[in-house]
């Protein structure tokens, strides 16, 4: 590719992103659009009272969207969002820092260098290769490679630091967000499994035995995880029917219908009606151990939710062996009550680590699989018989095959063919990079969703569907750009500038979808950034050996020996950092755990926490996703509503005849 080329292809996508933005900034204004631009806000209720009116302010493009999203504080994102968010943000901070450090050095130092690698004359910039500005255009043997040894040496150490900084800032953001944060009823409880059985007496008198008498100072209660019976599965069907009932009756039929449908005897019951069936159907079965049917479900029982009176008593009962057999009384910390997936805690210890290898021995069996054909068409196709065959073939193809024949020489392969790759992921960041960013701030999916949901079908805004924030795929994906830039920093510096862009403006997007958009359902304390630390040293490393073999191939025996020392440097500082910070990610120290007890003892607290934990952990329906969160009256479940508009009815009116006919033969048995 030519230089006139990459930047007409820079120009386009620019256009594209001033064209989307200008979009967002008036689609964000019309209040049909307020359920897909602001979720978040919508679910809390600060929208509900907009009036439709026609303005021609809403036709003009603003750019205040984007001073709302520079100008919140990080504390504001934090209450609103959760710690998670903050991680991620700080992500971009970085990404910008380092980057900003690594555009200066290498576009105005090591690109000239690279430029002027070759004795030649350059008459008509626009029109030469972008090969030219990579390092492959140094000759080999040449002094000038020193000046990308001492650029990857700036590069490295100011990484270093940067990462140092965000690691301890970070670390400190966790320790707050644990000793601030409201009490967590899974710092108190605990998981137990492969519960020893006894002839002699139930299941739940065996494990209030067990703990009162290796535990008795500070055991609290226990709770026991059942399979559910047939009764208890047509209960929870109804009262999840019936909230899909409401939820759709809401947005599709008018004021006067939902009134009329209100005073329905079958069709109009409260929720609570449901839950107080459920409940005294619960109590009954607790409160009456001597049942048959009680006794037959405590045979089955996987494991119990244990409970202490402390967060440190807890966690020491998580942490140590409670038999002297491993395999019997297993504990380890319980999962907060959101968290839970009850289908997967009714899976019996002993099949656990079954699985495990299940999986493990399927993946390796798949892997085979791909890598046998491919080993036997190789051994079938000589690399001279494939240059004979097709000639064409004689670039990178040919290589990228060799580097599974000779792995001792990949980074030296690696050298020669990543500055060649240049211009393929100059090209990616442009439409892969600026592209996502703008169809994540324009939501164009979401969009069109809400266009034929409200345009063709009728519905209004429902706050029950909102989208939780997808870290799952933006935070591979902002790590991906992070290698990149390492990668290509000294070997094609040209991709440097476009990946300052997409941090910049992604610092800005994903601020503003974190305030408006999206609804944070899980809250993991920060755990990410030990996994983006990683992954940054990570790269840092790799950049380092292919500018090993990029040294080794030229011919610079200095610069090569200087690479090894900076390699071992970053090796030996990621195992620092990981001594001194990653266990706060990992676990809770007992001064903090001890001190957060003694305040919650004097402030009178811990009672209303005891109280509440045993209504914490609420099984949920199976593959309903875990947790209480059906009480919850925001719910990440996006399913769709036209479907829901036309089956709930019948299947609510069904599962009620169900739940009916079930408890006259529970009684008629009685």
């Amino acid at each position: 590719m030519e230089l006139a080329a990459l930047l007409t292809s820079a120009g386009i996508n620019i256009s594209l992103c001033i064209l989307f933005l200008t979009l967002y900034s008036i689609l964000r204004k019309q209040p049909h659009n307020f359920g897909v631009y602001f979720g978040r806000r919508l679910a809390e209720e600060k929208f509900r009272d907009q009036v439709d009116y026609f303005s021609f302010e809403r036709l003009l493009p603003t750019a205040g969207w984007i001073v709302k999203a520079y100008w919140c504080t990080e504390e504001e994102i934090r209450r609103v969002a959760g710690l998670d968010s903050v991680v991620f943000l700080r992500l971009f901070i970085f990404s910008i820092r380092i980057f900003s450090i690594t555009t200066f050095i290498c576009v105005f130092i090591v690109l000239p260098v690279n430029y002027h690698g070759q004795e030649m004359s350059h008459t008509h910039i626009p029109e030469e290769s972008l090969n030219v500005y990579t390092i492959a255009n140094l000759k080999e043997g040449s002094r000038k490679l020193w000046v990308h040894c001492v650029a990857l040496y700036i590069i490295t150490i100011a990484a270093c630091v940067l990462l140092y900084q965000e690691y301890k800032y970070l670390s400190r953001k966790r320790l707050a967000h644990i000793t601030g944060s409201t009490p967590n009823p899974g710092h108190f409880a605990v998981l137990v499994r492969s519960i020893p059985k006894s002839g002699n007496e139930l299941l739940d008198d065996t494990i209030r035995n067990f703990f009162v008498n290796y535990h008795g100072a500070s055991y609290l209660s226990h709770q026991m995880i059942y399979r559910k019976g047939k009764l208890q599965n047509f209960v929870d069907n109804a009262e999840r029917a019936y909230r899909k009932f409401v939820r759709v009756k809401l947005s599709v039929f008018d004021q006067n219908v939902r009134s009329s449908l209100n005073r329905c005897g079958l069709c109009g019951v409260r929720a609570s009606s449901f839950q107080l069936y459920r409940n005294k159907f619960v109590d009954a079965k607790k409160s009456d151990l001597t049942d048959p049917e009680v006794v037959e479900a405590q045979k089955d029982c996987p494991g119990a939710i244990v409970f202490f009176k402390t967060r440190y008593a807890a966690i020491v009962a998580s942490q140590v062996l409670q038999s002297s057999n491993p395999m019997l009384w297993v504990t380890n910390s319980a999962p907060e009550p959101r968290d839970v997936y009850w289908s997967n805690l009714w899976i019996p210890y002993r099949q656990i680590w079954l699985r495990k290898i299940a999986t493990l021995s399927g993946s390796v069996f798949f892997m085979f699989v791909f890598i046998v054909p491919v080993a036997f068409v190789q051994s079938m196709m000589q690399l001279d018989q494939l240059k004979k065959m097709f000639p064409h073939l004689k670039g990178s193809v040919l290589n990228q095959l060799n580097v599974l024949t000779r792995p001792k020489d990949m980074p030296s392969m690696l050298a020669e063919l990543v500055p060649k790759q240049a211009t393929f992921f100059i090209t990616y960041v442009l439409t892969s990079g600026w592209a996502s960013l703008c169809s994540e701030i324009l939501q164009v999916y979401n969009l069109v969703y809400n266009f034929f949901r409200r345009c063709i079908f009728g519905y209004q805004d429902d706050p029950g569907y909102v989208y939780s924030f997808p870290y799952h795929t933006e935070v591979p994906k902002v790590l991906l750009f992070n290698l990149l830039g390492f990668t290509f920093s000294i070997m094609a510096p040209l991709i440097l500038p476009f990946l300052l862009v997409y941090f910049c403006l992604g610092y800005l997007v994903y601020r503003n979808q974190i305030l408006n958009v999206y609804y944070p359902k899980y809250e993991m304390g920060g755990k990410l950034w030990p996994i983006m630390h990683n992954t940054m040293v990570f790269s840092l490393v790799l950049t380092q050996i292919i500018a090993l073999g990029v040294f080794t191939i030229k011919n610079s025996p200095v610069a090569t020996g200087f690479t090894i020392i900076l390699l071992i440097g970053t090796i030996l500082f990621n195992e620092y950092c990981r001594q001194r910070f990653a266990r706060i990610f990992n676990s809770f120290s007992a001064q903090d755990l001890i001190e957060l007890d003694r305040e919650d003892e004097q402030s009178g607290r811990m009672r209303e926490i005891h109280e509440h934990l045993l209504d914490a952990y609420c099984q949920s329906p199976p593959g309903s996703g875990g947790g209480d969160n059906d009480e919850v009256p925001i719910e990440m479940i996006l399913e769709d509503p036209a479907q829901e508009a036309s089956n709930s009815s019948q299947e609510l009116c069904d599962t009620v005849q169900e739940v009916a006919g079930s408890i006259q033969e529970h009684i008629e048995e009685k």
